[in-house]
């Protein structure tokens, strides 16, 4: 686990197809629209079809949506009526 957070492209349990899938949620997360046809064709030869990169391409979104959502209103930390 402490591998696998300190970068996924060396830790030892991650597979190449999940490498391939980390990197693209990482540049989704990163900058979108920065996303190339390349990256859907490095999905596609590790296996994942259309409906795959769909599932990642929403999870991954909703996840950095919430995460901005409840960093955005303070959750996890005190917030105070000074701020």
């Amino acid at each position: 686990m402490r591998a696998l957070e300190q970068d996924f492209r060396t830790a030892p349990t991650v597979t190449p197809r999940e490498r391939v899938m980390l990197e693209y949620v990482e540049q989704l997360t990163k900058d979108a629209t920065r996303i190339t046809p390349e990256h859907h064709a490095r999905l596609l030869a590790a296996g994942y079809d259309d409906r795959a990169r769909l599932q990642i391409t929403l999870i991954a979104s909703w996840f950095n949506y919430i995460n901005r959502v409840a960093d955005a209103l303070g959750v996890g930390r005190a917030v105070t009526s000074d701020e």
